[in-house]
């Protein structure tokens, strides 16, 4: 952000605006398709309020009573950095689909096709196959030329969330799969939501480690780079990458209309904020929606 908080939609870079951004709008959607059911009971609402991703935002679509899909799309705007540690953001559209079958199949955001493997009320425990926008080429910043480019693509996500009443911790594993040397990110977040005069709100820090494929891609600077681009040469390893607050404000304009915000706030650490390559250890990534349930 299926996204479970995944926070993100769940994760980071642009992968960590999707992932975190996803973690909030669609934890917060769950909620207010719960609250909007008269029959809920206060608890029920509370409970739903925290349901990660895939059912949360499964739940705040609406549905016939005789079908088990549960379709939302529309319009959405993606604020990330150009690349990670840049100082520059891009801005550009993204599709904001949130489509499901049974809580069991979905595809929401980043995550093209996912299966909850294991799914309740409080967990779900699945994987997906996930679009990551996470790139850097060097006619991105005269700073990186020299360094070659990177490029984004698939990743394959595992992932697992768990609400106990407006509480919900999530985790999920992401594996380039494209051979772009992307390696293995893993993003913890923890969320608490609310519902506050016909507004849902939701908020809790999180952090994501990094393996040193990663970090040597994104961070790291070879003695043959080094050459290249003038910049010293800068050795990496596994680490934590950064720590995130993920905020996120989720309203219903009516039956069918809904729109949502999510903010990741971030700071890299260790080895990402001391790279030659960093020009900003502080990143904000945002995902604005407004989405359709049929």
């Amino acid at each position: 952000m299926t996204g479970r908080p995944r926070l993100k939609y769940g994760k980071p870079p642009r992968a960590s605006l999707l992932l975190a951004a996803a973690l909030g709008a669609w934890a917060a959607q769950a909620a207010y398709a719960d609250d909007a059911n008269a029959n809920a009971t206060a608890s029920g609402t509370a409970t739903a309020i925290a349901t990660d991703t895939s059912s949360v935002t499964n739940d705040a679509i609406s549905k016939t009573a005789d079908s088990n899909w549960k379709i939302g799309v529309g319009p959405g705007l993606v604020i990330t950095p150009r690349y990670p540690g840049s100082r520059q953001l891009s801005v550009f559209p993204f599709p904001a689909l949130d489509i499901s079958y049974d809580d069991r199949f979905f595809s929401q955001g980043p995550d093209v096709l996912g299966v909850n493997v294991l799914r309740d009320p409080a967990y779900h425990v699945g994987a997906a196959l996930s679009f990551d926008f996470q790139s850097r080429k060097e006619s991105d910043d005269p700073h990186l030329r020299g360094l070659g480019d990177v490029n984004g693509g698939p990743k394959l996500k595992l992932f697992a969330d768990y609400t106990v009443w407006a509480f919900t911790g999530s985790v999920a594993l992401y594996q380039d799969i494209a051979g772009h040397h992307q390696g293995t990110t893993v993003s913890t977040d923890f969320v608490a939501s609310a519902p506050v005069s016909g507004w849902l709100l939701s908020v809790g820090p999180g952090f994501t480690w990094a393996n040193g494929t990663y970090t040597r891609t994104f961070f790291g600077v070879s003695g043959q780079q080094s050459a290249a681009s003038g910049l010293p040469a800068y050795n990496t390893s596994a680490g934590v990458r950064d720590i995130h607050m993920n905020a996120i404000v989720t309203y219903d304009f009516s039956r069918h209309w809904n729109g949502s915000a999510a903010a990741t706030f971030g700071r890299l650490e260790h080895d990402a904020a001391n790279s030659p390559i960093t020009q900003k250890r502080f990143e904000l990534n945002m995902l604005t929606s407004l989405n359709y349930r049929f």
